[in-house]
């Protein structure tokens, strides 16, 4: 009869020694600790999502899950900032910077469209991988770096036929104070000598400081600005009011002669000098 070797560990010992890692705790019948899955095949109403976002090492949790329900939403649904306050109970503070989060690691583009009347809208584009098929698959967590395109010019803004310097202070003043009336047009002090000269244009044609002011802070997008000072050289330009129309200078008032005292009848008179008065002057000789 063979005998067995009962120095000899089983077979079901000789495991790693890496089932003995403390995380790897097991429960009364031996069965590992930790995360298991019980997982339905999905045939309806799924969305594929990366484990590059799911387990994304430098997004929080907030922005992971707006960039997951990002993902799961139809082409055409809003996703601005009061449209998800409206749907999630974190504030649009935190909202807004969640989408930062992920407009920074290029889950998120935004990107500004002229319509035909004139307004500015912001289009929202969701990628489910940054970097597409440049993207590096052997480190999936890596990072997605975007070359920045060059910082476009501002649009040209129309000039006052007389610009004085009181015209500019005034016009420079009315820009920087819109931030008091809407944060978003915080201006840095190059685009605010920029777009100050279209400004003194609308005042050079009579129109009040506070109706320039209505006309660069009203309808603005409710999603934000990226860029504030393109969208006021944009308005300063397609909506410059027309000069004012022409008005001749009015007549000068007719002269009015101080009153005086007739050397002869002493009744009043107006006329530039004293003397007679108009009756007495023809009753002379020589006036005769």
């Amino acid at each position: 009869m063979d005998r067995h070797d009962i120095s000899a560990p089983p077979r079901a010992q000789s495991r790693h020694t890496a089932d003995k890692h403390p995380n790897q705790r097991r429960d009364a019948h031996g069965r590992p600790g930790g995360l298991t899955h019980d997982n339905a095949r999905h045939t309806t109403r799924f969305t594929v999502i990366g484990n590059h976002l799911a387990q994304h090492p430098e997004l929080s949790a907030l922005a992971i899950g707006l960039g997951v329900h990002i993902q799961s939403l139809p082409a055409g649904a809003r996703v601005d900032i009061k449209t998800l306050a409206a749907r999630f109970p974190e504030g649009t503070t935190r909202i807004a910077a969640a989408l930062r989060e992920l407009e920074t690691h290029g889950y998120l583009r935004r990107e500004r469209h002229r319509i035909p009347d004139g307004r500015i809208i912001t289009r929202t584009i969701s990628c489910n991988q940054p970097g597409g098929s440049r993207r590096d698959h052997t480190e999936p967590h890596a990072r997605p770096k975007t070359a920045k395109a060059p910082r476009k010019a501002l649009p040209p803004v129309p000039r006052p036929s007389h610009p004085s310097p009181a015209l500019l202070q005034t016009a420079t003043d009315l820009l920087a104070d819109l931030r008091r009336h809407s944060p978003d047009l915080l201006l840095s002090a190059c685009d605010t000598a920029h777009l100050a000269p279209g400004v003194a244009a609308w005042l050079e044609r009579d129109v009040s400081p506070t109706a320039v002011r209505h006309a660069l802070t009203t309808d603005l997008p409710p999603e934000g600005l990226r860029r504030p000072a393109a969208l006021l050289a944009h308005r300063l330009t397609a909506q410059l009011p027309p000069p004012p129309p022409f008005r001749a200078p009015a007549p000068p008032p007719p002269v009015r002669h101080p009153l005086q005292n007739c050397d002869a009848c002493d009744r009043a008179f107006r006329s530039p000098t004293p003397g007679r008065c108009h009756d007495c002057r023809t009753e002379l000789p020589e006036a005769a």
